[in-house]
């Protein structure tokens, strides 16, 4: 095995403090810094499950308690609703206006039940209440209305900064919240022409922002409430270096069983491998294949298939007992759309429903309790930018609160030593570290740890 060293605890060690306090200061920090400081801006660095949109919404409720009206900006539609939908449930007579499109079904009907949510497709109509929510794309549109004092961006890091600039006339003052490690912004266009211009519209807002203003206060959430004591510290040292973080769980907090033995197959002991240790690698035989490659699909599908055929069970501080893991509870993840629909397929064919299959850019920001992977470069006859972009890897790994399952042909090491990056370098582009080839051979160095060999 070639490449970095397998990660040691003194590499990802944070502190020794209790999780809830370190959080706790982290969080007052921001809120003070949000309320009663004197920048534009304020960002806050979050690791996956770390409480990015609890944060939001508690700062979306202080402000409004102390009359500052507040826009909140978001990427999605999906975002928006939950965010209304957690507001709703902190604070019932909250008044909170839910900007949307004119297009049907432009909002998750739950919203119509809540008596304080106000639902428009113009601004005007949601003028004067304490919180306004929409997506980024939409208050792009919105004109002619008085600007707001105060601004929350969630998700940052997944806006461009020209969607940002669209918005900036808005608002006076902006809170930032986003996770530096997850997918870059999405563009459909080649953005080549403006590598490394200081108005570059493809970079995302968050660093666009910093490299005209890098004097505005800058905090990192030090806490992931989702991933357990055995997924942070891959999960840190292998996409968090220079921003480590902790779990909010030590050892044995969260567990998994099965009512069912094992039956020997590679496929129950994998399964058997992620309980105990939180990660199992399944390997295929070397081999290139087509990008749904059957024979990987299958794995990933009989994975899924014996982990609910096995009855597993999760005991976690959430509950006292331990709690079935069903179907709506585990989730597949791919880097593409043809390998999930292949996925999907061969559930289907075995009988299963309600599970999450999606690609990584859909499955993000989203928690389950068991993930299957199935791994970007398997099978693969070569490492593309695509294939080895590091926030891939970030969002696939780091969806599960117990265990992730990563089916994989044999020769990924060696395939990532055959295709250096060889990225050009750009003048005035800061270079993401660390890179998708580094992170690539860390996850595997650990995961050849939990290795099980397919027959």
């Amino acid at each position: 095995m070639t490449g970095p060293a397998t990660a040691t605890p003194a590499m990802y060690a944070v502190d020794g403090t209790d999780p809830a306090a370190a959080a706790a200061r982290a969080t007052d920090a921001i809120l003070h810094d949000t309320l009663h400081g004197t920048a534009r801006g304020v960002v806050v660095d979050s690791p996956p499950g770390a409480g990015k949109s609890t944060l939001v919404v508690r700062a979306a409720r202080e402000l409004a308690a102390a009359g500052r009206p507040l826009m909140v900006v978001a990427q999605t539609n999906a975002q928006v609703d939950d965010l209304v939908l957690r507001l709703a449930e902190k604070d019932p007579e909250l008044p909170v206006g839910r900007l949307h499109s004119s297009d049907p079904d432009a909002y998750d009907p739950a919203l119509d039940a809540l008596e304080h949510v106000r639902k428009s497709s113009r601004a005007a109509d949601l003028a004067g209440l304490d919180v306004v929510v929409s997506t980024a794309a939409k208050w792009a549109h919105v004109q002619g209305v008085e600007p707001w004092g105060h601004a929350i961006v969630d998700e940052a890091y997944q806006m461009r900064s020209d969607a940002l600039l669209a918005v900036a006339g808005l608002f006076e003052r902006a809170l930032f919240v986003g996770d530096p490690g997850q997918l870059d912004p999405f563009s459909v266009v080649g953005a080549e022409q403006w590598a490394g211009l200081s108005y570059d519209p493809s970079a995302s807002a968050v660093s666009t922002l910093l490299a005209h203003n890098p004097d505005l206060p800058q905090h990192r959430l030090p806490v992931s409430w989702r991933l357990s004591a055995s997924a942070a510290p891959l999960v840190s040292a292998a996409f968090y270096p220079y921003t480590p973080f902790r779990s909010g769980t030590e050892a044995g907090d969260r567990t998994l069983a099965f009512g069912v033995a094992s039956d020997g197959s590679g496929t129950d002991r994998v399964l058997d491998e992620a309980a105990a240790s939180g990660w199992g690698l399944l390997e295929l035989p070397a081999r290139r294949t087509p990008r749904t490659d059957p024979e990987a699909v299958h794995a990933v599908a009989a994975v899924v298939r014996r982990l609910l055929d096995r009855g597993c069970v999760a005991t976690s501080e959430r509950a006292g007992e331990p709690v079935p893991v069903t179907a709506d509870r585990v989730a597949v993840g791919t880097a593409h759309r043809d390998q999930a629909a292949a996925v999907r397929a061969a559930l289907t064919e075995l009988g299963v429903t309600g599970v999450a299959v999606d690609t990584a850019n859909r499955l993000q920001g989203r928690e389950f309790d068991v993930t299957v992977v199935l791994h970007p470069l398997s099978g693969r006859p070569d490492a593309t930018a695509f294939h080895l972009e590091t926030g891939r890897l970030c969002v696939l790994t780091s969806r599960h609160r117990h265990a992730c399952v990563v089916v994989c042909r044999e020769g990924v090491a060696e395939l990532l030593d055959d295709h250096p990056s060889t990225e050009p370098v750009q003048l005035g582009v800061s270079i993401k570290f660390p890179d998708g080839w580094e992170a690539n051979h860390a996850v595997l160095a650990h995961l050849r740890e939990h290795r099980v060999t397919a027959p």
